[in-house]
């Protein structure tokens, strides 16, 4: 199985990038934020504490997270593997990952990780903020302590996977194909 894990700082295009990539190899597409919103949505307890954290602009708490990732890979779909949007956000959870991943006997193959500067994700983000209806893509203070946050807690889960050889950097600014094409280079060396 292909599983991949996209990986950036906010406004970095995973999401843009994730359905293009679940189109051309087949993969579930496994993103936390949607999780998050499917368990709000359905008013569960998990979705409620997810909500009060994302809306301060700061990480979900593992378990959480790797609870509603659990239950998600468990649905087994008719797929060649899974692509994780926005996830793994902490070594402690790229660990948990891990240890899901080889008890269903398919680990990770890769990390492909978008590049973008600062100030491009900033204008993104709130361009995005403007059709959304995110309120933590409309105010620049959040989007600060979220750009923060990922330096900070999510950017050594990088290192984490370039320990294991699966980490490939392209660069997310361009054209959204071009990005495109460079991402599947990366991903066809682990066909």
């Amino acid at each position: 199985m292909l599983n991949i894990v996209l990986f950036g700082p906010p406004g970095a295009g995973k999401g843009t990038q994730s359905e293009k990539l679940i189109d051309k190899y087949n993969l579930a597409h496994i993103s936390t934020g949607d999780l998050f919103r499917k368990n709000l949505n359905e008013g569960t307890k998990m979705g409620k504490l997810a909500q009060k954290y994302m809306d301060e602009g700061n990480l979900v708490p593992d378990e959480v997270v790797i609870g509603m990732v659990d239950e998600r890979i468990k649905e087994r779909e008719e797929t060649n593997g899974y692509l994780f949007d926005g996830f793994p956000r902490t070594i402690e959870q790229a660990k948990a990952l891990d240890r899901l991943m080889d008890k269903n006997e398919t680990p990770i193959s890769t990390m492909i990780s978008l590049d973008v500067p600062e100030e491009e994700l900033i204008t993104r983000l709130l361009e995005r903020g403007k059709t959304s209806g995110r309120p933590d893509d409309q105010n620049l203070d959040k989007i600060k302590t979220r750009i923060q946050v990922y330096q900070e807690e999510t950017l050594p889960v990088a290192t984490y996977y370039k320990e294991q050889k699966k980490y490939n950097d392209v660069v997310g600014v361009g054209a959204i194909d071009k990005i495109f094409e460079n991402i599947c280079k990366e991903v066809d060396k682990h066909l």
